[in-house]
């Protein structure tokens, strides 16, 4: 898994790429990624695109100078966090964690 970031000098926007290696899909058909900037909201869920050799990618805009938690969805059943995140905090439910990207 990997966060790329690639500031606008523009506007005060990040584009934030989000990848994930077919190996830590885990065999996984589809991968949604849910956080901060959609409310977790599984209706709002921003869908990875998957690449022939296995992975999937997706790139979003996100506002600078903030903090945004997330998780990937793995096939609509298994939880996932990045393993390259800027950090993790308590996600509030037992010994759980969420991934944040720092944009």
């Amino acid at each position: 898994m990997s966060l790329k970031k690639q500031f606008l000098k523009s506007k005060p926007v990040c584009k934030v790429t989000f990848l994930i290696s077919e190996e830590e899909a885990k065999g996984a058909n589809k991968v949604e990624l849910l956080g901060d900037f959609n409310d977790w909201k599984s209706k709002e869920a921003i869908e990875l695109t998957k690449f022939k050799n296995g992975t999937f990618k997706v790139t979003v805009d996100l506002e600078t100078e903030k903090e945004y938690q997330f998780k990937y969805l793995l096939d609509g059943e298994q939880w996932e966090n990045d393993w390259e995140a800027d950090k993790y905090v308590s996600s509030g439910i037992g010994a759980e964690e969420n991934s944040v990207v720092i944009v």
